[in-house]
């Protein structure tokens, strides 16, 4: 055995996930054909990566190791994560750095802004990390953004994919009052395993906070999504959908989950594509505006394109 010892590096490095280190690994099966996708190399990704770069931001892209980022950042689409790159949570499925974040940058709105309107985005997302350390869990940085995408961008839709805001009083209120296009919370998974897949969240909070949109103001698109492959059963998913028509959600979204790394939750099963396809034409007939529903679905896959047609479909149903 070999015993390597670091006495050049001023301070040693933090692992990324603290929480996780000591933990057994997780192993995953092999990944399917249907699962893979190019890496990216293309002249658009280039010039999307440089304009997030000079405006130092943080993308879920990057953080989260999505896997489409390639495709989405070839077309200049990008989905910014605002308040750090640092979260407050340690869920078993996430890649994003688990600790104790830094203050807010008080010029990350207007920077946000100027990347918008550089990238010519129609759409643009903005999702953050949780924010458990802020008296409003980040709620009024939230609506800043949105105020300055809409000053600098006016004709620029907007989509937030927001945290639960879990005991913090009057936050929501904050971000709908900033009048967000589309307003999504992931459920992420099935009720029974969100102490094990997501502990520090409850699953009826986030069901109550989607109702609780629509009830403020009825015009906000509100969208959710959940992972499958992570153990739950077919009906459970079936309950998930159920309960988000309850909350009155229009946009329902359908991914396979991936693991980030060996510490992370085991893929359980790689869930292909005709299952997926079926699930789909389920949640249509529970009443969704729209639903996304493949193995590379992600929240913000295709978001633009899928704006414009959750417009067209409450349109017709206004007829």
């Amino acid at each position: 055995m070999v015993v390597v010892v670091d006495t050049v590096s001023a301070t040693p490095l933090r692992p990324r996930h603290p929480e996780k280190v000591n933990r057994p690994d997780a192993l995953s099966p092999p990944k399917p054909d249907w699962i893979r996708v190019r890496a990216p190399n293309t002249r658009g990704y280039a010039d999307t990566r440089n304009i997030v770069k000079e405006n130092g931001l943080v993308t879920v892209c990057e953080e989260a190791g999505c896997p489409n980022i390639g495709e989405c950042w070839d077309k200049k689409h990008a989905t910014f994560m605002i308040m750090g790159d640092t979260c407050t949570r340690a869920c078993a499925f996430c890649n994003v750095k688990t600790g104790m974040p830094g203050p807010l940058d008080p010029r990350e709105p207007a920077h946000i802004a100027e990347a918008t309107f550089k990238l010519g985005l129609a759409h643009i997302v903005i999702t953050s990390v949780d924010r458990d350390d802020l008296a409003d869990g980040g709620a009024g940085h939230f609506a800043q953004t949105i105020r300055a995408i809409r000053a600098r961008c006016p004709n620029t839709t907007i989509e937030i994919l927001t945290p639960d805001f879990l005991r913090k009083e009057g936050a929501l209120e904050i971000v709908v009052a900033a009048k967000p296009d589309v307003f999504n919370h992931n459920l992420e998974t099935v009720p029974s395993h969100y102490l094990t897949v997501r502990p520090g969240a409850r699953y009826f909070h986030s069901v109550r906070l989607l109702q609780r949109v629509k009830e403020i103001d009825p015009a906000i698109f509100t969208k959710s999504g959940i992972m499958v492959g992570l153990g739950e059963e077919r009906h459970e998913v079936l309950q998930v959908m159920d309960d988000l028509r309850s909350a009155d959600v229009d946009f329902l979204t359908v991914g396979q989950y991936l693991q980030p790394t060996r510490k992370h939750h085991a893929v359980m099963r790689y869930v292909p594509p005709d299952e997926f396809a079926g699930l789909e034409k389920v949640a249509y007939t529970k009443g969704f505006l729209m639903v996304s529903a493949s193995p590379l679905t992600r929240s913000s896959h295709h978001a633009g394109d899928d704006f414009a047609r959750l417009k067209a479909a409450r349109a017709s149903l206004a007829r």
